[in-house]
């Protein structure tokens, strides 16, 4: 089995991002749905709906549980908000939820930042595979827990799906122990690759992105601070903003997991290595995408 190849700046150049011309309106730059949240993680979705726009996405619209949709459009009013009906937990209730209309209409879907039902999110998952089938997808958080019976739609997309998972997530995907998977990253996140049709990125210390045509990548350049709440919600939403832009799933996932990266080596520079917010990355994703252009 090929070893992983490196993911450094000599890979980024010659796979250069997708450029909007300069006289490109917000819809040609990409638009993007963040799905998820809810009223016990109601910020979630901000930090992925804003690494869209840090990004590079023209357009972005949040569908949120309609409890926190409003605090939600007023802290951010660059973006669109769609709320949406709850069910007793304060999850999106799935069943209520129109959104296919909205899917249509957009280039990349995110789904699943900031929720915790598996039940409601793996309807979702359901009921938005069909709406999505010629649409850019990221599945993230909950949405990944619920994707185990929807592993054959996964597999019959156009184009790949992009997974984010944490090494507690890989390994449910795969059903075995944390601790098996911990002992070959390599083996697993091309196993999971290869079962759901789609790209893989294993987020940790040193993350691995899979392709399901085999290709494994490795990158390096993280550090401690970014294991914390909400620095997945931006990946996701890094992911998305470049998949909406044009970028190929496997180009989208590199970069995503480089720009992740070096945001929080900017972070840790500024701030320190610990403690710094995942919503002070947001704010180095435009610099260091123009450093690597």
């Amino acid at each position: 089995m090929a070893e992983a190849q490196t993911l450094d700046g000599a890979w980024l150049r010659k796979h250069p991002l997708p450029q909007p011309h300069e006289e490109s309106d917000k819809n040609a730059r990409g638009r993007v749905l963040v799905v998820g949240g809810c009223t016990m993680v109601p910020g979630g979705v901000r930090l992925t709906a804003e690494a869209a726009l840090r990004a590079g996405a023209g357009k972005v619209r949040i569908a949120t549980v309609e409890a926190t949709s409003m605090m939600i459009g007023v802290l951010m009013p660059e973006v669109a908000v769609q709320p949406l009906f709850a069910d007793a937990k304060g999850e999106i209730d799935a069943g209520r939820a129109a959104l296919e209309a909205e899917v249509d209409k957009t280039d990349c879907l995110v789904l699943g930042p900031a929720m915790s039902c598996a039940d409601q999110a793996s309807a979702l998952v359901g009921k938005l595979m069909v709406a999505a089938g010629n649409t850019a997808l990221v599945l993230d958080a909950a949405a990944l827990m619920a994707i185990c019976g929807h592993a054959p739609s996964l597999g019959e997309r156009r184009s790949p799906a992009v997974l984010t998972p944490h090494l507690g997530e890989i390994a449910a995907l795969l059903g075995d122990d944390a601790e098996v998977i911990d002992r070959d990253r390599a083996a697993a996140v091309r196993l999971c690759a290869e079962r759901f049709g789609s790209v893989v990125v294993l987020k940790g210390a040193v993350s691995l992105v899979a392709a399901p045509t085999g290709e494994l990548f490795s990158y390096s350049g993280g550090n401690v601070g970014l294991a914390t709440g909400g620095s997945g919600d931006v990946m996701a939403g890094i992911a998305a903003a470049l998949l909406a832009r044009g970028a190929e799933p496997l180009q989208a996932a590199l970069w995503s997991a480089w720009l992740h990266g070096e945001a929080g080596r900017r972070c840790a520079e500024a701030i320190g290595p610990l403690g710094y917010l995942a919503s002070e990355l947001l704010g180095f994703i435009p610099r260091v995408m123009e450093r690597a252009a």
